[in-house]
This record gives C-alpha cells, structure tokens and sequence, in this order.
C-alpha cells in the first residue's frame, strides 16, 4: 500500500493537504441532526475504541490480499446493479433478519450483480464486520462496507476486513474530515464512494476529485426519500466520474429512469434484501443500457 509508514499521521486534523484551507472555507458544516446525527454519533464512539487496536489493524491491512476494483465493475455498457444485503434500516425496522448471508451474497453473484454493498452499522441496520468478512470468503464480486466512517481507522479496518471500498457520507463529516477521509484510502489502497445529497455537498466531491460519487434520493436526517434528487444531480457529475443512484430502486423501470437521468450504477438495498428470491431479483434489474444521459465529460 502506498501509504507512509506511520498510520498515525492520518489521523483527522493531522495533516493539511493542498485543498483542505479552500473546502474548508468554501463549505460551511454544521453536525447533522435527526436519525444522521445519532448514527455519526454512535460511529464515532465504535470508531474511538480502534485506536487500542492499531497495531493489529496496521498488520491485518498490510496482509489482506489486494481486492478487485469497486469502480472498474461498475463500468459497464449496462447500469451496474450494487446488491445489498442489509437486515434492518431505520426507515422500514425488519427487513429479513434472519437473512442467509451466503446464501443471499452467492444469489447476488449468480444473477450478475456488479458488486455487493455490505452494511456493517450493528445498532440500525443489524449488521457487524463479520457479515464483510463472510461475504469476502463467499463471493468475488467487490464489496462495498457501508457504515458511517468518521475516523481514517475506520478506513484501515475496512482496508483489513477485505473490503474493495468504503462508503462515506459527506453530509455526516466537516469538509476536512472527508478530505481526510478520502486521503486515507488513496493511502491504504481502499477506494471511497463518497455520497451526496445536495448541490453543495456534489460541489465538495468535485472539488476533492471523486472518482466514486453516490446521490442518495433519502435524506438520512429525516429518512425522506425524493427521486428528483438524484434526477437534479445526476446530469451535474462529469462523465469520468462513476455515478451512483442509490435508495428508491424497486423495479427496472426504476432502473431505466436513473440510467435515463445518467446514472453508471445503481444501489438496491431493501428490495432485494427483503426478497425471497434475490437471485430473481437482481435478473430483473440488469441488462438497461447505460447511456449517460445529460452528463458532459
């Protein structure tokens, strides 16, 4: 990994890159409220206890084998379909959680999923780093830890667990945080979806050169969904860039209407999730053109 041998230095505040002055006066933050806040909340004090583990996570990292590329199976002439697995979400409660997670990361595969998200969040979503590691040996799709990563450690561990990438949500984390975030698996050799929900929040992904953008149509404050988000934003990311649509998705007319927008992927999460059949579900999404819609290069 290219990284420096001192894992400590990345460490939030602990360094100032080219950029962080300017996005730090250009996007003003306040901490988010609602369901977002107590989540970021309930990270950062998981991610506080990893700081007595360093060691062993320094060495984990430097000995997991290096991860097919989350970005390269997204790119596609078809819109890539990321298969979640998730057994609970603070908008629906239950979603199957007495899911199968071979069986459920194996059907995924065999349908012709292009990659697995992975929600790992123990307290909301019912998940746990064991699911990731579970699902690395049972598949060899890329896999996505999703959490709410708000320390570089956390970056380290999923580097550790055999993740390809990282989610990180930038309305959850100050400007400089993600910054440091991001710098962090550029270092560990882990790569970073950064999620957005505004024109401002796009604005700072642009800004800190995003290969990996996801447009979440939920606003994770107040668990609202609205479509027009990701219809509103989509168009405004370069072509060069992966573009994600992520929440909403139930059917392929769905699908087609994201790609229509010009959406390189999309995230499926409860629907396939909370079916009986994923491998079926999954069949029924892929195979839409992937067109680019208004997107300039």
């Amino acid at each position: 990994m290219d990284r420096s041998a001192d894992p400590t230095e990345h460490l939030p505040n602990s360094y100032v890159s080219r950029r962080s002055t300017e996005a730090q006066a250009l996007f003003a933050w306040a901490p988010p409220a609602g369901v977002l806040g107590a989540l970021t909340d309930e990270a950062v004090a998981r991610a506080a206890t990893l700081r007595s583990s360093l060691a062993e996570l320094q060495r984990d990292a430097d000995a997991a084998p290096i991860q097919p590329s989350f970005a390269t199976a997204l790119r596609r002439a078809d819109v890539a379909v990321i298969a979640e697995v998730k057994r609970s979400s603070p908008s629906k409660g239950a979603i199957n959680p007495d899911l199968d997670l071979v069986r459920q990361v194996r059907a995924y595969e065999s349908a012709g999923a292009a990659a697995i998200s992975v929600l790992t969040e123990p307290t909301r979503f019912g998940g746990s780093n064991d699911d990731l590691t579970t699902a690395r040996k049972s598949v060899r799709l890329p896999l996505l830890k999703k959490d709410f990563h708000v320390d570089v450690l956390q970056i380290l561990e999923a580097r550790a667990l055999g993740a390809s990438a990282a989610l990180v949500i930038a309305r959850a984390v100050a400007p400089k945080r993600v910054q440091d975030l991001m710098k962090a698996g550029a270092d560990y050799g882990l790569e970073i979806l950064l999620e957005v929900h505004s024109e401002k929040e796009l604005e700072l992904a642009l800004s800190l050169d995003a290969s990996l953008i996801g447009v979440n149509n939920r606003n994770l404050e107040t668990l609202a969904i609205d479509r027009e988000t990701s219809f509103r934003l989509l168009p405004l990311i370069p072509r060069d860039v992966v573009a994600i649509a992520e929440s909403g998705i139930r059917s392929a007319a769905d699908v087609k209407s994201f790609a229509e927008a010009g959406a390189d992927a999309v995230l499926v999460g409860s629907e396939l999730s909370g079916s009986r059949d994923p491998e079926a579900g999954v069949r029924v999404l892929i195979g839409i053109k992937r067109t680019g819609g208004a997107r300039k290069s």
